[in-house]
């Protein structure tokens, strides 16, 4: 509820005395006397000047708006690939659909709290790397989750997608629920006559099921080789999904050589690259040069380093849809990592 509105509805009078509310004639009859009116009349009154709308059944005032505000979490880095963490609301520069717009909230997100979900690939290709990711992600969990502050939920995905642990600030619930995170069984495989990777409809049903009833900083961690087959959702329906919901994509890319014969497999690198770029996260990829804890390192620092902004958007919105957003640092050799767009909601 906005002060301004507030300050105006604490003010109108109890019944018998005179408005505080200048209403001209021939809008309200030119009378001192209000014993005429009832105390609903009086609110009706205030509330045709003020944008308030009333309740059905109910003698209070119901205030609305439709200002939303916009928010947008960011990392930045200089030109060595270091985190920069020292900035301030004037060093950005932000604008929607090419006009600027003002920052009106501003916040360093080291302490906030965080809602995270652990998404992993258990198709027939992952199984070689799964025990290296289970162990990561365990001790990822062990550094960065603090109980009765943040929440994780784990989800898996093959050919069906699985929720393994809802929401939970148990770091000992999480661990023992890794443990359950496992490939099909051949007898399985046997049974639907082959696999599957439902990516795209597990970052759509993570996005749509369980982020949408948080708030706060919100993200997915996406560990697979990027490789779908036999989703109904697209890609641009898993990214979109993301967005609706304000919530980051970290992918990690963990693919085994030999799962798919001698000749390869696809590469899912661009899937997973355009999931992070798109909703604001970071794309990474386990490589001789660096591990999967390596990776969960940086992820982690990202994570408590991270700046929150919000505004309103200067354009009321009249039609639901996606807009762009560009956030930029004023000072030259800084690098920001946002997302590129947001759903505007009639």
């Amino acid at each position: 509820m906005r002060p301004g509105v507030r300050r105006l509805a604490n003010g109108i009078p109890r019944l018998g005395r005179p408005a505080p509310c200048r209403l001209n004639p021939p809008e309200v009859p030119n009378t001192s006397m209000w014993g005429p009116f009832t105390r609903r009349d009086v609110f009706q009154a205030a509330a045709t000047l003020c944008g308030v709308r009333f309740a059905r059944g109910q003698d209070e005032p119901v205030f609305s708006t439709d200002v939303r505000v916009v928010n947008v979490l960011a990392t930045v880095r200089n030109k060595t690939g270091s985190l920069v963490g020292n900035l301030s609301r004037e060093d950005f520069s932000l604008s929607e659909d090419g006009r600027p717009q003002t920052i009106r909230y501003f916040a360093r997100e080291s302490d906030l709290s965080l809602t995270l979900g652990l998404m992993v690939d258990t198709s027939a290709s992952q199984r070689r790397v799964l025990d290296a990711e289970r162990g990561a992600c365990r001790r990822f969990l062990d550094r960065v989750v603090r109980e009765n502050k943040d929440q994780v939920f784990i989800m898996q995905f093959d050919s069906a997608v699985q929720m393994r642990q809802a929401l939970t600030s148990s770091v000992g619930t999480l661990e023992n629920a890794l443990a359950y995170v496992d490939t099909e069984t051949m007898q399985q495989l046997r049974l639907q006559q082959g696999g599957g990777t439902l990516l795209y409809d597990a970052v759509v049903r993570a996005s749509g099921e369980v982020m949408r009833k948080q708030r706060g900083r919100k993200a997915l961690i996406v560990l697979s080789d990027g490789v779908d087959v036999g989703s109904e959702s697209t890609l641009q329906d898993a990214v979109d999904a993301a967005l609706r919901v304000d919530t980051l994509i970290y992918s990690i890319l963990y693919s085994d050589p030999g799962a798919y014969g001698i000749f390869g497999g696809p590469d899912g690198s661009r899937v997973l690259q355009r999931m992070s770029n798109d909703s604001g996260g970071s794309f990474f990829e386990v490589s001789r040069k660096q591990t999967v804890d390596q990776i969960f390192d940086v992820l982690q620092e990202e994570l408590r380093n991270q700046y929150s902004l919000g505004y309103t958007s200067d354009q009321p919105v009249t039609i639901s849809g996606f807009r762009t957003i560009q956030l930029t640092a004023k000072q030259k050799g800084l690098v920001v990592q946002a997302r590129h767009r947001y759903w505007a909601q009639r």
